[in-house]
């Protein structure tokens, strides 16, 4: 968060296992209140009973409550940007189809592990300089499907990142309707099978052939 607004700068950064429980506490109990009493009812009052400390506790780290939620934005954000780098690290130099299915079963994994943060946090999003960190998430995830991609033994892509951004939206488009409850009873069970499906056809349009 270097380049944000100083207002949406933590006072501090945690570094004793102390500071770190709080601040843990802290992040856990916004998305409770933010689930509960969405963006209008998530005050720095609320959140600071939710965690079981005073408010002056949570003034020590973040200076008022949009420098908190963009605090717990960007630490999820940083979450999902990892998981899929981390997937798309261990992946290269593998057929296009593995490529498809790790990329569409990390970012899964790392959106629907708690669904209801995920979802309580688009509203943050919006906002409070979330488009911002948004974007460098977005931009992250982006690039590391990009190397993977170029490093695919069985295809050629002319231009890896517009195929990676259109893979990446191809994933969140989905995810973010389930979560925000449009779609149908029992999308979630399959969801993972068709998003596997639908990069690994696009993907594979990109195969060399004999």
């Amino acid at each position: 968060m270097d380049s944000a607004p100083a207002s949406l700068k933590p006072r501090k950064s945690p570094v004793q296992a102390r500071s770190l429980a709080t601040v843990g506490a802290l992040h856990t109990a916004t998305i409770q209140v933010l689930t509960r009493q969405g963006l209008s009812g998530c005050t720095t009052t609320r959140v600071a009973e939710r965690a079981g400390m005073s408010v002056g506790s949570l003034y020590q780290y973040y200076p008022n409550r949009d420098a908190l939620l963009a605090a717990v934005l960007d630490k999820h954000l940083d979450g999902v940007a990892g998981a899929v780098e981390h997937a798309c690290r261990i992946h290269r130099d593998q057929p296009v189809s593995a490529m498809a299915s790790a990329l569409a079963t990390a970012f899964l994994a790392a959106k629907l592990h708690d669904p209801q943060e995920s979802k309580a946090l688009y509203a943050v999003a919006a906002d409070r300089g979330g488009a911002e960190l948004a974007a460098r998430a977005h931009a992250r995830i982006v690039a590391a499907i990009a190397a993977m991609l170029t490093s695919a033994p069985d295809a050629r892509f002319d231009d890896p990142s517009t195929t990676a951004t259109i893979a990446l939206n191809a994933l969140i488009g989905p995810v973010r309707a389930w979560l925000e409850g449009h779609a149908q009873a029992g999308f979630e069970a399959r969801l993972e099978e068709h998003l596997v499906r639908l990069l690994t056809a696009y993907l594979e349009t990109y195969r060399l052939r004999p």
